[in-house]
């Protein structure tokens, strides 16, 4: 009898101290995690009833507050500037969550992360926590040149300070309205979701950061690094003028956009934006040096930029091209499989402005608590070294040939010397994306940009240099404006 009472004591104990730990493990360790879980419902009551912080911009506009109203939510999310910033400030919604800084930065804006929690210590006997103030980079001067320049027309549009990563612009067209999603009328809120991700048009997608589209001629930047940095005779090969190359391995003829003829050194290869020299040389390079290349520029790797969901862009695998050699010709123009965001094509551009270092790029510039006293601020960082500071500057200059006298004088801003690239990615039939990579001064670089314009009509006016560079010259000049003094 006294051995059956021992073991049912011990085994009593066992299960004592196993929901002692894990009671301990769900209330102590997991707490947080548990408590601020997307799935928790008073997780999601809790924050519309408190005071969120607002999101500003870099010259001071408010793009997303909190109001007080007579509701069981007690507080209403409002967007100000309402599609304008749609991407970048996400929605806030008690029925699909958030996305955007509302997501990457929910803690802080709700008052629920610890640095902003700790600052409030004294505040906790006499008031709520309230929210911290997110302030980014981006400038609503540039933002609104890039939609202005931009238009009705779907496309892209990305502008970063290639010194720090800092984003100055993100634009997408089509947008939309994140108002509605944060309605308190979860019936009308339904409705709003449902009409906006049933659009055929996906209005709701980012397309700066989450939609991959084939470079064309931008990538060919990226050859033209792997030419330079990885195999040096090929940068001064005289390439012989044709108006077609004879791809290996097929019948195929790898034709110069609009059937012109082109040819020479690498200098006047990427000004005039040669196909079948830039062709030639993909296949000189090879296979390992343009995928190594790609890499070094980010492609393969998601960009780590503070904002949710970013796409990860697109170039095969050296192996890929042992049987396909033609295809290994047609990825150094940007076609074939190679598919970028014009985020990571803005990183290649601001990458060569940056002697040859691509830095992270952030949206965030700093948290304050309620009171103003600073809570966080951006930490820039290197993300991938592309190329040595010495090849960095010949291909700027190569670059800048593009823009004085080459595919891309229409991206020319007077008095100032601007690099870039052209593109032209064919897509289906007659249609091609069209697309402009840039940076200036080009001396010493301030902005960097990128621009795509989806599926123009007609590829002989739907080129890069037509309708990609006149947007980036808008944004440009409202970058520039913007940081002198």
């Amino acid at each position: 009898m006294n051995r059956q009472i021992r073991t049912l004591g011990i085994a009593m104990l066992v299960l004592f101290v196993a929901l002692f730990a894990q009671l301990n493990y769900l209330q102590v360790i997991r707490a947080d995690e548990l408590a601020n879980h997307p799935g928790n419902n008073r997780v999601a009551v809790r924050d519309f009833s408190r005071p969120r912080g607002e999101i500003r911009t870099a010259d001071g506009v408010v793009i997303a507050r909190s109001v007080p109203v007579d509701t069981p939510f007690k507080r209403l999310r409002e967007y100000p500037e309402g599609p304008l910033f749609a991407h970048i400030t996400g929605f806030f919604s008690f029925t699909f969550g958030s996305d955007g800084i509302e997501r990457t930065y929910g803690a802080e804006l709700a008052g629920r992360s610890g640095d902003v929690r700790i600052r409030q210590l004294g505040n906790v006997l006499a008031d709520e926590p309230q929210g911290a103030h997110v302030t980014l980079s981006v400038s609503k001067a540039v933002q609104e040149a890039a939609a202005g320049s931009l238009g009705s027309r779907r496309g892209a549009v990305v502008a970063l300070d290639p010194r720090t990563g800092a984003v100055l612009a993100l634009q997408s067209f089509p947008t939309y309205d994140p108002n509605p999603l944060s309605a308190h009328d979860q019936k009308a809120v339904r409705a709003a979701w449902e009409g906006l991700t049933n659009a055929e048009a996906k209005p709701m997608l980012p397309r700066t950061y989450r939609e991959r589209y084939a470079p064309g001629s931008t990538f060919k930047v990226v050859t033209a690094a792997a030419a330079i940095e990885r195999a040096g005779e090929l940068a001064v090969k005289d390439y012989p003028v044709l108006r077609t190359l004879d791809l290996p391995q097929t019948d195929q003829d790898l034709p110069n956009f609009g059937g012109g003829s082109c040819g020479g050194m690498l200098p006047n290869l990427l000004r005039v934006s040669c196909n079948t020299g830039f062709a030639q040389m993909g296949l000189d390079v090879g296979a390992e040096n343009l995928a190594a290349e790609a890499r070094d520029f980010g492609f393969g790797s998601v960009p780590p930029i503070d904002l949710p969901a970013a796409a990860r862009s697109l170039f095969p695998e050296a192996e890929a091209f042992d049987r396909d050699v033609p295809a290994l010709a047609k990825s150094a123009i940007g076609q074939q499989d190679v598919t970028a965001t014009p985020l990571q094509m803005a990183l290649v551009a601001a990458g060569v402005a940056n002697g040859g270092v691509v830095m992270e790029p952030q949206v965030m510039a700093e948290i304050r608590d309620p009171q103003g006293r600073l809570v966080r601020s951006a930490d820039y960082a290197s993300w991938q070294r592309a190329m040595s500071a010495e090849n960095a500057a010949l291909l700027r200059d190569m670059m800048v040939g593009v823009v004085a006298s080459g595919s891309g004088t229409r991206a020319a801003v007077p008095g100032v010397t601007v690099a870039g690239k052209t593109g032209t990615a064919q897509t289906t039939g007659d249609n091609a994306h069209a697309w402009m990579i840039a940076f200036a001064p080009a001396e010493a670089p301030t902005v960097a940009v990128a621009v795509v314009v989806e599926s123009q009509d007609g590829l002989t006016e739907a080129t890069g240099g037509r309708v990609a560079a006149p947007i980036a010259q808008a944004v440009l000049s409202a970058a520039l404006s913007q940081s002198q003094p």
